[in-house]
């Protein structure tokens, strides 16, 4: 590692000390524009095309599987493989400063693209990487024009002074990455079908509108279920206040405030919690939240979310989140369940009130109906459901480090 020589990144290769070299872009590439397609011409099958908003929406390194068609147009730009494609349009001068590889020929290769094709001292793969990342992205951005639709052109990426290795590190740093791609492509497979499994056990596993037996069922259990209104099952429907400024009421520790903010992907977060005084709290007992209390967001942006309190100390919420809290015999997380499932969130859209903003009222969560089982089968659903929330999790949080591995590589491994 020479982290004091100049032109050389923080981390390398072992066997790698050279400083890289520099030169115009221009100098090393030939450069051509894509051709003739937007989105409106798209069809269900055809001849396999890549536009610039791919470069948006499933952005790659290297695209190799193409899911876009057309029908070929004449004078279409045709892929040969190892081009280096940059949007040549988009909102931002940071979203357009962005590359990938087109990974194999045949493709065609649509309106908008700036198409690169370096010589025989630049790898593809290299060159893609140090466009999106490091001192080039930087100057990509600088060259971007525009205000609402910002531009970039050919001649402002022959410009670049493009900062790279010798051949053999390049071919080294390009395939790092496309292996790291390959791991975070897998786990977000992985994350999606865990998803699509539990979106279609949701399905099965509760009855359809209008029956009383769900398709899929465990063992043991036949019972027809039996339609409630959430006022009929609940001791209590409320929310809190936003408690009076002053140094007395917030505190840098104290008895927890639940906002809307601290209710996301089924959960209850505490990292970014508020906190109150005993003597706030006191003030506020009518909207403490216990154990196994349903939080529900009902108003604003977030509206819908829902969360059970798992925690034994007692907390407090603001009037942004109402306390769903059930009586015997019936389930905080089966009711959890419901309120997330797409059959809760419609019931919670149709009810939505207020004079220009979102918003849920106590008679009308109260009025929000399903179907329940027996206590014991709620119990084995919400259980299983749990487990599958558990996977879930552990599949994004891995994904998400691996995320930021790679992000952090990338801004130490470019000059």
């Amino acid at each position: 590692m020479n982290e004091n020589k100049e032109n050389v990144p923080k981390i390398r290769f072992p066997g790698f000390t050279d400083a890289w070299e520099q030169r115009r872009l221009g100098e090393l590439a030939e450069f051509l524009k894509g051709n003739g397609y937007t989105k409106n011409d798209l069809t269900e099958s055809g001849s396999p095309i890549v536009l610039y908003g791919r470069l948006y929406t499933k952005y790659e390194t290297v695209i190799n599987d193409v899911d876009t068609f057309v029908e070929m147009k004449d004078k279409s730009v045709i892929s040969e493989g190892n081009e280096v494609v940059v949007p040549a349009s988009g909102e931002t001068a940071e979203d357009i400063s962005r590359a990938s590889v087109i990974g194999k020929p045949g493709i065609i290769l649509g309106g908008d693209l700036n198409i690169i094709k370096p010589n025989q001292e630049i790898d593809p793969i290299f060159l893609a990487l140090i466009i999106s990342n490091g001192t080039q992205q930087k100057e990509m951005s600088k060259c971007a024009k525009g205000k609402s639709v910002v531009h970039l052109h050919n001649s402002d990426l022959k410009q670049i002074n493009l900062l790279y290795p010798k051949l053999e590190e390049q071919q080294r740093i390009g395939k790092f990455f496309v292996e790291i791609d390959h791991l975070i492509i897998l786990h977000q497979r992985k994350l999606n079908n865990v998803q699509n499994l539990k979106a279609g056990l949701l399905q099965k596993m509760f009855p359809k509108n209008g029956e009383d037996f769900p398709e899929v069922r465990f063992p043991g259990f036949t019972d027809a279920w039996e339609q409630r209104r959430l006022e009929e099952i609940t001791l209590k429907i409320g929310s809190g206040k936003t408690p009076k400024g002053g140094g007395y009421s917030y505190v840098l520790e104290g008895i927890p405030l639940i906002r809307s903010q601290n209710i996301h992907d089924d959960l209850v977060d505490l990292s970014d919690v508020a906190y109150i005084t005993p003597q706030t709290d006191e003030e506020m007992k009518n909207s403490r939240v216990v154990k196994n209390d349903v939080l529900l967001n009902i108003t604003g942006a977030s509206i819908g979310r829902s969360a059970v309190y798992r925690l034994s100390s007692d907390s407090n919420v603001n009037q942004h989140v109402c306390i769903i809290r059930p009586i015997e015999g019936y389930s905080s997380d089966f009711i959890q369940l419901n309120l997330a499932s797409p059959k809760g969130q419609q019931q919670i859209n149709n009810n939505q009130a207020g004079s220009g903003r979102e918003g849920l009222n106590f008679q009308q969560i109260g009025q929000i109906c399903f179907v329940f089982s027996s206590i014991e089968e709620q119990v084995k659903i919400s259980s299983f459901f749990r487990n599958l929330d558990t996977l879930i999790t552990l599949h994004q949080r891995k994904l998400e480090h691996l995320r930021e591995q790679k992000k952090s590589l990338l801004q130490q491994m470019f000059v």
